[in-house]
């Protein structure tokens, strides 16, 4: 049997754990990342909108301070990123519209806009003239839309790339198979054994398999995080030269009560998005789905039906009952938590990856203040609520 010793066992090797990984390898720590695949996962599907301020919503202002702390480090975070792996991580500062198309979204648009304003956040209020002038492929039917020059985008795909690139570099060992069940003794969770039957011993283990993480084999039920896949399908066009400059940024709207975005990559490539459903396990990409998506962002942007669809994906957001992550220890002595991000795994990133290295260097093991909400303890048996 292969063995492989380590102070930190990360289970999981998309953005979160590929983050967690180089962060703890960089603090001095032997590193170890299971995953037959790293680098994919949800954010493989995702189109990496870094919105903390448009996708703000009603009782969810705790999360709101963390996605906004995370935004704040995105410029520092890529730049780290590429001076350390000259990979580009398809970062851009190029602002989010928000619009609405008929009475009753622009009574909605409007709302939230008052609601972002009581908490000192910085989005403009235009009409649908203005919106039209910001972008011309808008519908004329606009009625209105939000401004918000701080909501930025990254492509997920060069992002993971880039992070499994810098964790290499650092040190992380990347063992290419699945965790078949973790082991415990006296109490405590001592390590792994990989479905290609290597031995992992290791100080410290920590769950970031997204969806999965709900499902590892050896964790006592009563510490296995209550994280349940909610389906997204996302479709990718592609801008025709003749065609552009087709958006200059993200744009977002409600249409008939369901969400669709827009997000334009400098590479000419357009993410249409997304479906958010309560299908369990199931990936496949549907007609319905990918005709609503269609449908959808028809109505905000005409245009989009002249352009080639390039790739049609459905993915699985890991989902917590507050859908806010869950952070840091466990009742199970040696095993941590990294995972439930919901819909916001992208732009949580960079301050999920400082907040795991803080618990595992620091004397305590305690998340800092930013992120203490957010412990993996809240829906233990001495549950914690997240307050808001």
């Amino acid at each position: 049997m292969r063995t492989h010793n380590c102070d930190v066992l990360v289970v999981g090797g998309g953005i979160i754990g590929l983050v967690t990984a180089w962060r703890a390898a960089q603090r001095g720590l032997r590193t170890a990342v299971a995953d037959p695949a790293p680098g994919g996962g949800a954010a493989h599907v995702a189109a990496g909108m870094l919105a903390a301020v448009t996708e703000l919503q009603y009782g969810e202002q705790t999360l709101l301070d963390l996605n906004l702390a995370s935004a704040d480090r995105y410029p520092d975070f890529v730049a780290e990123l590429t001076a350390a792996t000259g990979l580009d991580t398809g970062y851009r500062p190029c602002g989010t519209l928000a619009v609405a198309l008929d009475a009753d979204d622009r009574a909605q648009l409007r709302d939230l806009h008052a609601f972002q304003t009581s908490l000192g956040l910085e989005a403009q209020w235009l009409s649908g003239r203005d919106c039209r002038r910001l972008e011309p492929m808008l519908a004329p039917g606009v009625r209105g839309g939000l401004r918000v020059d701080g909501d930025h985008q990254v492509d997920p795909r060069r992002l993971a790339a880039a992070l499994l690139r810098a964790a290499e570099l650092a040190g992380v060992a990347f063992l290419r198979s699945a965790v078949a069940r973790v082991e415990c003794a006296a109490d405590r969770l001592t390590g792994a054994v990989l479905a290609d039957g290597t031995s992992v011993a290791a100080g410290r283990t920590v769950l970031a398999a997204g969806c999965e993480s709900g499902r590892i084999a050896g964790i006592p039920p009563d510490v296995l995080p209550p994280v349940r896949p909610v389906k997204g399908q996302i479709l990718r066009l592609r801008v025709p030269p003749a065609h552009a400059p087709f958006l200059s940024r993200t744009v977002r709207a409600v249409v008939r009560g369901s969400h669709v975005y827009l997000v334009p990559r400098e590479n000419g490539e357009l993410v249409l998005g997304a479906t958010s459903e309560e299908s369990g396990w199931d990936t496949a990409v549907t007609a319905g789905g990918v005709y609503e998506l269609l449908r959808d962002a028809h109505d905000v942007v005409p245009g989009i039906t002249e352009l080639p669809l390039t790739e049609t994906l459905a993915g699985l957001r890991p989902a917590t009952p507050d859908n806010a992550p869950l952070l840091g220890r466990t009742a199970l002595d040696g095993l941590l938590l990294a995972t439930g991000h919901h819909r916001n795994g992208v732009l949580l990133t960079p301050v999920t990856g400082d907040a795991m290295a803080e618990v595992l260097t620091s004397d305590t093991g305690e998340l800092p203040p930013y992120a203490a909400a957010f412990g993996a303890l809240r829906f233990g048996p001495a549950r914690q609520e997240l307050t808001v």
